[in-house]
C-alpha cells in the first residue's frame, strides 16, 4: 500500500519551485492525457493533475496515520501519489520529511553508468559519472496507472490472461532457476506464482527482510545514539559506538546524519565546565559482538563490521556503493574525534580500545535520523553497511548476542511474529552479500503486503524505501523507455544471481506486489533486462 506524502511536498517545496517552470509543460501535457479517467474519481479523495502540474495537494486527501480507510481508498490513493511523485521526481527528485534526499541522489549518479547494478564491480569500472543533472525520463508512463474508480476497487489481474502475459518473459533463457509471486496488494491474493515457494539466493532483496525485522523489533521512530564518556578519575574520554554506520566526520552533512564534530564540540564544552584540558583518549566497541569481517571478507562493498565508524569507513568522499575502506574503523573514527577535540582546544592522546564502565558520566551524544529514514537510505541505495548494522540492532532489541548467527536469528523471530511463510528460508546476514542466503518469492511478496496492511504503519518504510524505476537508487539507470515511476522496486545482483522485488501500480490503478528470483544466470545485462521487462509488463497489464 502506497499513499500520497504530505509532509514530503511541504518539505520539498522550495526546491520543487526553481524547476517548476521547466517541467510544467510535460506535465500539463500528460495531466490533458490523464483527464477522462481523473474525473471518474471522487474530487474529495484525489486530487486533480493540473492541481498537481502546481504542485498542491489538498487537505481532504487521508496522511497514513489515520490509518482509517479502506482497502479500496488505499489503492485509489496510491495511484494518485504516484501521480504527484512523477512531479516531484521530475522536479527535483523525491524528498524526505526533511526536505532532503541527497544520498539517493548521490547514488543515482553513482549507478548511472552500471545501470543500477549495486554490487561488484569498484567505483572506477562504473566509469566517470556525467557532470550536471540527468534527463529524467518522462512522466506519462505513471499517468497510465490512473483507471480505478473511488467507489469500486476492481479485482486484480489473474487468470489465463495475466499467465499468457508473464510466463514467457519469465521463461526468458536468461535465468536458470526461478522463483516468481505476484499478489493484489489490497486483498492479500496470489494472482501469479511460478515455483514461489522455492527457495533461492535472494542476493540484495535480503534487505526487505532486514528492514521488516528491525522495524518491528524498534519502530520506525528508534535512533542510534553514539555517546562520549567521562572517567574522572584517569581523565578518560571514551567514544562509545552505538552502531550507526551513518555517523560522518565530515564538515558538510545534507543527509542530517548524526555528527562527530558536533559531538566534540559539545563534549569540549562539557570538559570545559570541569576545568579539563587534557585527556586520555579511548573507543568502545563492544556493543557488537563475534567478528568484525563478514563472510565475504575485504570487499569495497561493505566496511569491517563494528558499531563505531564514521562515514561508513569510506576512503574517499563518496557517500554510496562501493569504495575503499580503512582498515580499522572504530580506530580512525576515534582519531577524528581527538583531532577535533583539539580544535577545541582539549589536548587528547592517540585513542585505543577500552570498555565505558558504569563509573563513567555521559559527556555527551548525538543520534541518527530516525529508523525510518535509515531503512529507506539502506533500501534506495542497497547501503550494505546499514544493513549489517540494523540486523544487529534487531537482536540487540530482541537481547540477542549482537554477532552474525545472533542478527540472523533475531531476523527470523521478528518475520515470524508477522505471520509470513518462513519454509525454506535461511537468514545468514543483513545485506544479502552471504550467497547461503535462502528466501522464497512468495516471502517477499508478503512482506510487502504486510508493509501496506494498515496494523502494520510501522512498516510502511520498507515500500517508501524501494528505489523508483527511473528516477532513484538502484533503479536510477533502468527503464527508461519502459515503466519508469510506475516500478517500485528493490535489486539483488551476485555473480549468477538477478532479483528484483517491489511494487507495481497497473493500467487500471491496482497495485500489485511482485518479487521474482533467478539464480544460475550467465549473462547479467541479459537477465536484468528480462526481470525489468517483466515488471514492466505487470504495469502494462489490464489483464482478464
Amino acid at each position: 500500500m502506497v499513499v500520497p506524502e504530505l509532509r514530503p511536498w511541504r518539505a520539498a517545496r522550495p526546491h520543487v519551485a526553481r524547476f517548476a517552470d521547466a517541467v510544467r509543460p510535460r506535465l500539463a501535457r500528460a495531466a490533458a492525457a490523464a483527464r477522462p479517467r481523473l474525473a471518474r474519481l471522487r474530487p474529495s479523495r484525489l486530487v486533480s493533475v493540473a492541481t498537481a502540474a502546481g504542485p498542491r495537494i489538498t487537505r481532504s486527501v487521508a496522511w497514513p496515520g489515520t490509518w482509517s480507510r479502506t482497502w479500496q481508498f488505499t489503492v485509489v490513493a496510491a495511484t494518485a501519489g504516484t501521480v504527484l511523485a512523477a512531479g516531484a521526481v521530475t522536479a527535483a527528485g523525491p524528498w524526505d520529511s526533511a526536505g532532503q534526499r541527497t544520498a539517493e541522489q548521490d547514488r543515482a549518479v553513482a549507478m548511472e553508468a552500471t545501470r543500477g547494478a549495486d554490487h561488484g564491480g569498484t567505483r572506477g569500472n562504473a566509469g566517470t559519472p556525467p557532470r550536471g543533472p540527468r534527463t529524467a525520463p518522462s512522466a506519462p508512463s505513471v499517468l497510465t496507472g490512473l483507471g480505478g474508480s473511488a467507489t469500486t476497487v476492481k479485482s486484480a489481474p489473474g487468470g489465463k490472461a495475466l499467465v499468457g502475459t508473464l510466463a514467457p518473459l519469465l521463461k526468458s533463457p536468461a535465468f536458470g532457476d526461478l522463483s516468481a509471486s505476484v499478489v493484489d496488494v489490497s486483498t492479500g491474493r496470489s494472482v501469479y506464482g511460478d515455483d514461489s515457494d522455492d527457495a533461492l539466493t535472494p542476493a540484495s532483496t535480503t534487505k526487505i527482510a532486514t528492514a521488516a525485522a528491525v522495524l518491528t523489533a524498534l519502530g520506525p521512530d528508534h535512533r542510534l545514539t553514539t555517546r562520549a564518556t567521562f572517567e574522572p578519575d584517569t581523565k578518560e574520554v571514551i567514544l562509545v559506538g552505538g552502531g550507526d554506520p551513518t555517523l560522518t566526520a565530515r564538515k558538510k552533512n545534507p543527509t542530517g546524519s548524526a555528527s562527530l564534530q558536533d559531538l566534540a564540540g559539545r563534549t569540549a564544552a562539557a570538559l570545559a565546565e570541569r576545568g579539563v584540558r587534557e585527556v586520555t583518549l579511548s573507543y568502545d566497541t563492544t556493543l557488537y559482538a563475534g567478528g568484525e569481517r563478514h563472510p565475504i571478507g575485504v570487499n569495497p562493498n561493505l566496511a569491517l563490521i563494528t558499531p563505531l565508524m564514521a562515514d561508513e569507513a569510506r576512503g574517499d568522499d563518496s557517500t554510496s556503493g562501493p569504495a575503499t575502506r580503512v582498515d580499522a574503523p572504530a580506530a580512525d573514527a576515534a582519531r577524528q574525534f581527538g583531532a577535533f577535540l583539539e580544535g577545541h582546544g582539549i589536548k587528547a592522546t592517540p585513542p585505543g580500545p577500552s570498555k565505558s564502565t558504569t563509573r563513567a558520566g555521559t559527556l555527551a551524544t548525538v543520534s541518527s535520523p530516525p529508523l525510518a529514514t535509515l531503512v529507506e537510505r539502506m533500501l534506495t541505495n542497497s547501503d550494505n553497511d546499514l544493513a549489517e548494522a540494523l540486523a544487529r540492532q534487531t537482536a540487540i532489541a530482541t537481547g540477542g548476542r549482537a554477532d552474525s548467527a545472533g542478527a540472523s536469528a533475531a531476523v527470523r523471530a521478528q518475520l515470524q511474529k508477522l505471520g509470513v511463510p518462513l519454509k525454506g528460508a535461511a537468514f545468514k546476514d543483513g545485506s544479502g552479500l552471504d550467497r547461503d542466503n535462502r528466501l522464497t518469492a512468495g516471502l517477499l511478496t508478503a512482506l510487502l503486503v504486510k508493509s501496506g496492511d494498515p496494523a502494520h504503519p510501522e512498516l510502511r518504510p520498507v515500500l517508501t524505501g524501494l528505489p523508483v524505476a527511473g528516477f532513484t537508487g538502484t533503479l536510477t539507470g533502468r527503464y527508461a523507455d519502459g515503466a519508469a515511476g510506475v516500478v517500485r522496486a528493490k535489486t539483488g545482483t551476485l555473480t549468477g544471481v538477478n532479483a528484483l522485488a517491489g511494487t507495481v501500480v497497473d493500467r487500471e490503478g491496482r497495485l500489485l506486489a511482485f518479487a521474482f528470483l533467478a539464480t544460475g544466470t550467465t549473462d547479467p545485462t541479459a537477465a536484468q533486462a528480462a526481470l525489468d521487462k517483466a515488471a514492466t509488463a505487470l504495469a502494462a497489464c489490464g489483464c482478464r
